[in-house]
């Protein structure tokens, strides 16, 4: 990939064009970052302040970083054409593959917010090979029954559609503050995000199917996500029930939860430097970045093994693996909290 590929790209893809916009350049042999937005919003609108974080700089500058905004939901995008048939949430995870051949990715680290979380999650189920890690951000992997249709349906017709997709983006308590992130995400979602085209993926996004993944051992020919894994959601958030559902399906052996406190329905918006020291940690647990300056520790380096066991589930106790902390001030908590039974199940829980 030469470095020209920096910048604004329209990628044709077997479903449908795709706004692609690289950062950077490939770093050997390091996977790319790819990252999905959720509905209502798009890569600016869901990632600048998470990635214009110092410490997050820190970290991307080390890789080549891929933001993909879903069809029509770039800022300034056109209005999609009367009877276009949006692309099903199986089918944007379907266009993937070909932009991660365009740009001559080797594989990615994913990191997606809601629907975008969904996208790649089922990226990773129909293309393990080329998903190395995945960060996601209130990920429901329940497809929308009868009566959350009806209720979403009834929503629409007595809500205007940006109130509609705030209540999925924020938490109620936001909502009722009506905090400044909200006035400031209806604004925008009013003025940059094409209304109709909106639609469509909202309207999509909640025809969603369950995602086909279930921890090994609970059914037959049980499938789930073979790579890494860090769940995240605010305290309160909207998606905690559903993030807490995709937990039980994960292998506890790969998988980490993150409920972080303080954060409301979007963490990377509100808490973007918890969640660069959970991504460092887990980034560093996948061999990566061995060493990056914390400009909140004095800007010294962080040790890779201290990072280990955030970016992976452990079954260890909590006293031992305190005592290869003790070097290092930390603002997270750990607790354990198991989804079965016996030492084997347990899911490493984290607490910010």
């Amino acid at each position: 990939m030469p470095e020209c590929w920096d910048g604004e790209h329209d990628v044709q893809t077997p479903h449908g064009m795709l706004r692609v916009v690289i950062r950077g350049a490939p770093k050997g042999n390091k996977p790319a970052i790819l990252t999905y937005h959720d509905v209502g919003l798009n890569h600016k609108l869901c990632f600048n302040s998470f990635f214009n974080n110092k410490d997050m700089q820190e970290i991307s500058k080390h890789f080549v970083v891929c933001h993909v905004d879903a069809p029509g939901q770039q800022i300034g995008a056109s209005q999609l054409p009367q009877g276009y048939q949006y692309p099903t949430m199986e089918q944007l995870a379907g266009m993937l593959p070909t932009v991660v051949q365009h740009f001559g990715f080797k594989s990615i680290v994913g990191i997606g917010v809601g629907a975008g979380a969904y996208v790649l999650a089922k990226f990773a189920l129909i293309f393990p090979d080329l998903v190395e890690g995945l960060v996601l951000l209130n990920i429901d992997p329940n497809g929308k029954g009868w009566i959350d249709w009806a209720a979403t349906k009834l929503s629409g017709l007595t809500s205007a559609l940006p109130d509609t997709v705030l209540s999925h983006l924020f938490s109620q308590e936001e909502l009722m503050n009506n905090t400044e992130l909200v006035q400031s995400y209806r604004q925008q979602i009013n003025n940059t995000v094409n209304q109709f085209n909106l639609q469509l993926f909202w309207n999509m996004y909640n025809s969603r199917r369950d995602l086909e993944m279930n921890r090994s051992g609970t059914v037959l020919n049980a499938k789930t996500l073979k790579c890494p894994v860090m769940l995240v959601v605010g305290d309160n958030g909207p998606a905690e029930e559903g993030v807490v559902e995709c937990n039980s399906k994960l292998d506890p052996t790969n998988t980490t939860f993150l409920k972080m406190a303080d954060s409301g329905g979007l963490p990377q918006l509100t808490q973007p430097a918890k969640l660069t020291e959970a991504f460092k940690y887990f980034l560093q647990g996948m061999g990566y970045i061995a060493n990056v300056k914390d400009g909140r520790l004095s800007g010294g380096p962080v040790p890779s093994a201290s990072m280990t066991r955030l970016a992976r589930s452990r079954t260890a106790s909590l006293t031992s693996a305190s005592s290869m902390d003790g070097s290092r001030s930390r603002t997270c908590t750990h607790s354990d909290s198991s989804e079965g039974v016996g030492a084997a199940t347990q899911t490493m829980e984290v607490s910010c």
